[in-house]
């Protein structure tokens, strides 16, 4: 397993990240805010945020930020932790990327438009990966970019075929993270690297197994069902 696609996988299964911006109001110092993100399919950290909030009018005049993605735990410096630099850019037509968004943050359907909320996207320059204490590697754009894929036009089928024909499947995988019993699973996206289920209120992340990433909708196919046979000989 390369060190760039760990990268990728630890960005994929979490949802708040610590945005640094380049301060207006106090020139020369650096700001930093929580917030909740989601990858896209090419693995650039999505954002949406409101357009009166201090992060937004920072990177209108400065597009170069800082992301740090990592865990609260008691001894943070051995924990694992990606801090990705890249320069932000408005999606002026969110589209897809929007219905995504959504589908793991439902609420934001409430006030988007109404408070002036805006998606932007967080486009890699380079990534600085901490795999534990004293274990600090950089990773270059081009090694953390995935493979060319076709699953951004592929995702919404295969959820909707999921999620009506796959119930049981969906259930199952939940085993695999020691939840048994679980009423009701749904995925909620997919992706190269794996996917994500909604399983009775708790979100969980799926790599899917394999040296090679998903591509395509065939390849997903292949990949779930391989998962499905390994949940239930759980």
């Amino acid at each position: 397993m390369s060190l760039a696609r760990d990268a990728r996988r630890w960005l994929r299964a979490h949802r708040h990240g610590l945005l640094s911006t380049h301060s207006r109001a106090v020139e020369g110092y650096p700001f930093g805010s929580v917030v909740p993100y989601v990858l896209d399919h090419e693995a650039c950290p999505v954002l949406l945020i409101s357009r009166l909030a201090e992060h937004t009018r920072n990177i209108s005049a400065d597009a170069r930020v800082s992301f740090l993605v990592h865990e609260s735990r008691e001894d943070v410096q051995a924990q694992a932790r990606v801090t990705l630099l890249g320069k932000a850019k408005r999606i002026e037509r969110p589209d897809c990327i929007e219905r995504r968004y959504e589908r793991y943050f439902p609420a934001t359907r409430g006030y988007r438009s109404d408070l002036d909320f805006e998606f932007w996207r967080i486009v890699p320059v380079t990534l600085r990966v901490i795999a534990g204490f004293a274990k600090a590697h950089w990773v270059s754009r081009e090694a953390y970019v995935p493979p060319t894929n076709s699953l951004s036009d592929d995702e919404a089928g295969i959820l909707e075929h999921m999620n009506k024909d796959h119930a049981q499947s969906l259930r199952d995988y939940c085993r695999l993270q020691n939840l048994n019993g679980v009423a009701a699973g749904t995925m909620i996206g997919i992706d190269c690297d794996g996917f994500d289920l909604n399983a009775d209120g708790k979100m969980l992340r799926f790599d899917l197994d394999g040296d090679q990433p998903v591509t395509n909708a065939e390849f997903a196919r292949a990949a779930l069902i391989a998962l499905a046979q390994k949940a239930r000989s759980t």
